[in-house]
């Protein structure tokens, strides 16, 4: 199999179930941003040597695939995708409240630098932000499962929480905003 089709090569691309929009509409815009963040979340994944933390990552990973498959149909009930429902959210908000628990309470804004790892968790929920926004601006005209806008908000939590994490497991301190 070919791995081009030269049927985007106009400026269009098909949907799930074969209709074809522009590669700049909205609905392409939130699954490439989607698709974005899964590859953000794969260096992360690359570059951090706790298992469980793979482990969490290779999950939503997966999710984040799942997202994507959504996204790209406009009647996802009809083509059986698999979903994100609440079990999905409530995993990350599990893992979020466990890796909290060993952290300093947050006194200050961290800037998103300090350990290379740390500030790709960084860079990967300001894109979870920006797909998040592209979702709730899609989903005010269009069907868009609640589950999707809810799971990328956590997400983006997860994502800042395992930055203090890694700062905090590497022994080092977290750089903070210093108000002029």
């Amino acid at each position: 199999m070919k791995i081009y089709t030269k049927t985007g090569d106009c400026g269009k691309t098909s949907l799930v179930g074969g209709k074809r929009v522009e590669k700049y509409c909205e609905r392409l815009e939130c699954y490439g941003t989607v698709d974005e963040l899964n590859a953000h979340i794969g260096v992360v994944h690359d570059m951090c040597e706790t298992e469980d933390v793979r482990t969490i990552l290779l999950r939503v990973q997966n999710d984040l695939f799942s997202i994507g498959g959504l996204l790209a149909c406009e009647n996802a009930a009809q083509f059986q995708l698999p979903c994100v429902d609440y079990t999905h959210i409530e995993l990350l908000e599990q893992t979020i409240d466990r890796y909290n628990e060993a952290l300093p309470q947050l006194k200050s804004f961290i800037l998103p630098s300090g350990n290379v790892v740390a500030s790709h968790c960084h860079v990967a929920r300001t894109v979870c932000r920006r797909a998040e926004r592209a979702v709730v601006k899609l989903a005010e005209h269009e069907t868009i499962d609640t589950h999707i806008a809810i799971y990328l908000n956590r997400l983006s939590d997860f994502l800042f929480v395992l930055a203090r994490k890694i700062m905090n497991d590497s022994g080092l301190q977290e750089i903070t905003w210093k108000k002029p």
